[in-house]
């Protein structure tokens, strides 16, 4: 009897055994599977619920004032616990065709594509399919910068030089075709090919930079073997809800399928082209509307996409604090200020420019999605004191209220005169009817 206890005593141990050698460590705790298999998926029609008669009256009259006065032009949405307390759409999408906008309407998201690449790294990390402290060699042997890590690109301690400069010099100098877009694995070769110089020797500093996260994104593909705009689809967007998201690169389209253009130096005169540089993805390169960056919100809230001690991390300053509030994560800027926390980014790119801010401890959300690329965007103060957010603007706590933006408008091949006699700003603003949704 003795003898078959132990007989039995070794094979379950056996057996155990074999479970563990043949399970990953991401397979314990579920994080080899799709975030949509771990738990129910969002309701997405009652977040995205909303009444225009129950519209938050001050928020209403404030945007009214900063469409009329300020030429704010895209589309807004607010919300607090989960709940949309107000959401329109102001002007135009396309202003040489007259197509207005509508809730609907995709934007470049520029900058704000970093939140969602990030989030695609952290997933990565979960399942075991990379490691933070990994070189970029590990995955492009041939990249010229040694000593840049993941950690480093995510929070723009790298060093890298910014290809969106250096890479324009070739195309211009060698007379390169400035219209098709390249890919990211193109965009690796001609820095592995030109070395531009390197801003900083890695991790001395933080210095914004979109080559960080255009690189990343070339990493998600080395890592999962997909497309990032497959890898995107199917583990950020589809399990977030967000079924008006989409990465469109040059590299794939011709021209890019989207009815809401890019207007910059303040005027209806100049949509921005788009051109080669609208190639490269991960820094920028997703489209979407402000329901699904709510649900984006939602959804990591929610635990979706990673889990929360991952988030804790990606929303841990990193950097030094300038004007001792502002900092940088994993993907994310901060706001941070005594029982206060708001996680944000910004987004500026031909011709776009967006907020998107997430307010931790109150749980309020404010997105703005913007075609028209002016000073709107810096006159918020009175929006975020009443919705309960901390001012997040950095001229507001130093340099006697001078505004600062790292974000440098990224250079342009060709902007797009219209012939079209156009009335000046202030009468188209007041020409377009704005329309409430």
């Amino acid at each position: 009897m003795k003898l078959l206890k132990q007989s039995l005593f070794a094979f379950t141990t056996a057996l155990l055994v074999l479970a563990s050698c043949s399970s990953t460590p991401g397979d314990k705790d579920g994080s080899n599977l799709n975030p949509a298999e771990k738990s129910k998926p969002l309701d997405v029609k009652a977040l995205l619920a909303y009444n225009p008669k129950n519209a938050d009256k001050q928020i209403d009259a404030f945007m009214q004032h900063l469409h009329t006065a300020a030429g704010f032009n895209g589309n807004v949405l607010v919300a607090k616990k989960g709940k949309i307390v107000y959401q329109n759409a102001f002007g135009w999408a396309n202003y040489p065709h007259q197509d207005s906008l509508t809730l609907n309407s995709q934007f470049e998201l520029a900058s704000i594509s970093k939140t969602m690449t990030s989030t695609a790294i952290l997933q990565l990390m979960e399942r075991g399919k990379l490691r933070l402290t990994d070189s970029v060699q590990q995955f492009f042997p041939n990249f010229p910068y040694h000593g840049v890590t993941i950690r480093m690109l995510l929070t723009h301690r790298s060093g890298l030089p910014n290809y969106v400069y250096a890479i324009d010099d070739v195309f211009r100098k060698e007379h390169r075709d400035q219209k098709k877009g390249v890919t990211n694995q193109q965009m690796m070769d001609l820095l592995a090919q030109y070395k531009p110089a390197r801003y900083n020797v890695p991790d001395k500093g933080y210095h914004y930079n979109n080559s960080n996260f255009m690189v990343l994104g070339s990493i998600i593909e080395k890592a999962a073997h997909v497309p990032y705009a497959d890898y995107m689809m199917q583990n950020v967007f589809l399990p977030a809800g967000m079924k008006h998201t989409n990465v469109y690169s040059k590299a794939t389209y011709d021209k890019i399928p989207t009815k809401v253009l890019g207007h910059d130096r303040n005027s209806w005169r100049y949509s921005v082209a788009q051109n080669y540089l609208d190639g490269p993805v991960g820094d920028k390169g997703i489209y979407s509307t402000v329901g699904d960056l709510f649900l984006f919100d939602r959804a990591l809230r929610a635990g979706k996409l990673i889990k929360q001690a991952t988030q804790d991390s990606a929303y841990t300053n990193r950097v030094p604090l300038k004007h001792g509030h502002f900092g940088y994560g994993y993907g994310w800027h901060l706001f941070e200020a005594p029982n206060q926390k708001v996680v944000y980014h910004t987004g500026w790119w031909h011709g776009f420019r967006h907020n998107f801010l997430r307010d931790m401890k109150e749980d309020v959300v404010i997105i703005l999605l913007d075609n028209m690329a002016n000073g709107s965007l810096l006159h918020l103060d009175d929006l975020f004191k009443m919705t309960g957010m901390p001012v997040v603007r950095a001229g507001a706590y130093g340099r006697g209220g001078e505004e600062e933006d790292e974000q440098a408008q990224a250079p342009t091949v060709e902007k797009k005169k219209h012939k079209k006699e156009l009335v000046s700003k202030n009468s188209a603003v007041k020409k377009h009817k704005t329309h409430k949704h």
